[in-house]
């Protein structure tokens, strides 16, 4: 190791030449100011030139150098006491600055080692630190083969590091930009969650109102239509559970529920029905509107003495009709309204078949393609009809009519035109005499015939009496061409 001492210092500078062929450039005392500026640039070359061919700025430099000499003297190499005398004085002039006698300390007469150091410090003059700095590593370069391959390693870590560095700071970067895009696909995620919570939050509280308000409309519909049924229920329930009111009440409830639904699903039917009938009105309307255009284009027919002779047969069939539906029609009003029957069903269909299976009466077999007609009277200590049925294994067509007592309506006959000339006041006689003769009872539609899966659950129902008549159960098994059906079914009265 190298001992740093302070020496007195001279004002004077030496050239010094390197093993290595590079000579350092020196100043004569009392150099003139002009040639300052051409200095400056000198030193800027030489140390870009150094950076350029070591991979280091000058102080780094320095610093690697001065680490190698401190490591490696007398190790790895053995410098020659001129050289060693030369490096220390180099390293003083680049920490202390040139020589000052009076802030060194007085070196001792037999002190060889030191007055040589303080003379070579002397030597150097007023150096400049970056020339002190250049020599002090081109003496160590020339001197050592070991400090170049030294720095050439410290130059490939350096590299590795600085590209570490930049890959580090790349990886920065691109953490941060994911760390920004996942802030800003978060910040958006939750947007669009807040604005899908609000529209749910909407939707629900739409449908909540829309609830609530089917709702109440339920409960005003069900409230008429129960005050029109208590009564039929309450009896109905007491005859199937004489002796137990929560069952009563419990086949109540389910009969209203059951009254209500058909009573929305017939609504409906009559709404789609008038649906239908607008729209054929507006066809009806279109055709007549184009009728005028397709006569005024057609050609005048020729005469036919059959044609005309077919065409007084229409309009006589047509007349005949005519007066008969105005005579309908007219009678029609004083027909009372029928209220519409109450329907229901429940699935107890094998008691229930135990049960009617007691009255051999009350077991019919429907053939197959027949119709068969069950005619009930109204009772006169009675308000109301019931009617329960069942099936085996398929389904039956049901439908409820009513035969009124009093009320009639007129049968037309189509008998043979006379060929012979009568006057028209014959011919009217005539005609009102045989309407009056030949009339029939007027029959209302209450439930119309349609397929029952009545294999299933049993139908049941009630109508209030629309007057005095008959009851007209209609078992329809026409469309079965090679099943008769088996039928179940129980009909009573309530006051």
């Amino acid at each position: 190791m190298m001992e740093f001492d302070r020496e007195e210092h001279g004002s004077e500078r030496i050239d010094t030449t390197c093993e290595n062929g590079i000579n350092t450039e020196t100043r004569a005392p009392g150099t003139e100011e002009d040639h300052k500026s051409c200095e400056e640039n000198e030193e800027h070359q030489k140390s870009w030139s150094l950076e350029r061919n070591w991979g280091f700025t000058l102080e780094e430099l320095f610093r690697l150098a001065l680490k190698f000499f401190k490591e490696m003297n007398g190790k790895a190499f053995n410098p020659t006491y001129e050289e060693n005398l030369r490096l220390v004085a180099l390293h003083k002039q680049i920490t202390l600055g040139p020589y000052n006698p009076e802030a060194c300390p007085e070196i001792g007469f037999f002190d060889v080692l030191g007055n040589d150091r303080r003379k070579e410090w002397l030597r150097l003059g007023s150096m400049a630190k970056e020339d002190a700095m250049e020599d002090f590593v081109k003496l160590l370069n020339s001197c050592c083969a070991l400090f170049a391959p030294y720095v050439t390693s410290h130059k490939i870590e350096k590299e590795e590091q600085e590209k570490r560095q930049r890959e580090e700071e790349e990886r920065l970067r691109l953490e941060r930009e994911e760390q920004e895009r996942q802030r800003l696909e978060e910040e958006a995620r939750r947007r669009e969650e807040e604005e899908r919570r609000i529209k749910e939050e909407e939707q629900r509280r739409k449908e909540e109102a829309e609830r609530l308000q089917i709702e109440r409309q339920k409960q005003q519909i069900m409230a008429v239509l129960n005050a029109q049924t208590t009564v039929q229920f309450q009896q109905y329930a007491k005859q199937q559970y004489p002796d137990n009111p929560d069952q009563q009440q419990l086949l109540i409830r389910q009969l209203q529920e059951q009254h209500y639904q058909q009573y929305i699903h017939h609504a409906l039917r009559l709404q789609q029905m008038a649906s239908q009938t607008q729209q054929e009105d507006l066809n009806v309307t279109q055709i007549s509107e184009a009728l005028p255009a397709l006569v005024s284009n057609e050609a005048v027919p020729t005469f036919n003495p059959n044609s005309q002779s077919k065409s007084l047969e229409d309009q006589e069939q047509q007349t005949d009709s005519k007066a008969f539906h105005l005579f309908v029609e007219g009678k029609s009003e004083e027909v009372p309204a029928i209220i519409a029957p109450s329907m229901w069903t429940r699935p107890q269909i094998k008691e229930f078949k135990e049960k009617v299976l007691h009255d051999e009466d009350s077991v019919i077999t429907v053939g197959r393609g027949e119709v068969l007609t069950v005619r009930v009277p109204t009772h006169q200590d009675g308000s109301h009809l019931f009617w329960e049925f069942a099936t085996d294994h398929y389904d039956i067509g049901f439908g409820l009519y009513f035969e009124w007592k009093d009320l009639t309506v007129p049968t037309i006959t189509n008998e043979g035109e006379s060929t012979t000339d009568t006057k028209e006041g014959t011919a009217q006689a005539e005609q009102e005499k045989l309407t009056e003769q030949v009339r029939c009872p007027l029959v209302s539609e209450v439930v119309p015939v349609s397929r029952r899966d009545s294999h299933e659950e049993v139908y049941a129902g009630s109508h209030q009496y629309p007057g005095e008549g008959i009851h007209l159960l209609k078992f329809d098994n026409s469309y079965s061409l090679w099943r008769p059906k088996v039928v179940y079914y129980r009909v009573y009265y309530t006051r």
